[in-house]
């Protein structure tokens, strides 16, 4: 039986034709262009699912990194205080800004106290203050707090300025470190309680703003 290939070959092209007609270019073009915006989207979507696993903004909204507190928390050890006794090129200035809803206070006259961050001044500040970085406590609480706070000699090592007129105040020749910065404000007019405020700073060189609020 003799076969006719160019026949064969037509009805075949004929049924692909039939079942995959050929489609019009617009068509094609919406077609490719419908896939290439599958692929984008499922590209962001991986994109999205890998920064689910990254922290959003800041964990910590303070302005610095606070440096570790060194010695041991719990006994008091010359030895701990030794680095703030150097001098360095960093200085404090600062100012007294705290306020209530019904009084201004003033520190005017009033002893400023810097005193030097370590393990063991870390925790007096937490049971006196209620916190290691910023405090404004009524002054009654804080000396009723006083007996249970760790006890030690480290009235030599703090420093000691006078808050002027303008509520300003400053500490200069400061080796780097931290440092926890303390005033006593009391109301202008006489009216209410004093507070005593006190704000963890760091010196790295330079001058240093810090505000009592």
């Amino acid at each position: 039986m003799r076969i006719n290939r160019g026949a064969d070959d037509t009805v075949r092209q004929s049924c692909v034709r039939t079942a995959f007609p050929p489609l019009p270019t617009t068509a094609v073009r919406r077609r490719f262009a419908f896939m290439k915006r599958l692929a984008l989207i499922a590209a962001a979507a991986v994109s999205l699912a890998a920064c689910a696993d990254e922290p959003m903004g800041p964990v910590n909204p303070t302005a610095y990194a606070p440096a570790a507190a060194g010695g041991s928390a719990s006994v008091f050890r010359d030895e701990d205080f030794g680095w703030s006794t150097g001098v360095g090129n960093g200085s404090i200035a600062g100012t007294l800004g705290f306020r209530t809803n019904s009084a201004r206070y003033s520190c005017q006259g009033g002893d400023v106290i810097l005193l030097p961050e370590t393990a063991w001044t870390r925790r007096r500040m937490v049971i006196l203050y209620g916190s290691p970085a910023a405090a404004a406590v009524p002054l009654d609480i804080v000396r009723a707090r006083t007996p249970s706070a760790p006890s030690g000699n480290y009235a030599r090592y703090a420093k000691r300025t006078t808050c002027d007129a303008e509520n300003h105040f400053g500490f200069s020749a400061l080796p780097d470190g931290a440092w926890f910065v303390i005033t006593i404000a009391k109301p202008v007019d006489g009216a209410g309680d004093p507070f005593a405020v006190m704000r963890r700073v760091e010196t790295r060189g330079g001058q240093k703003f810090v505000s009592l609020n």
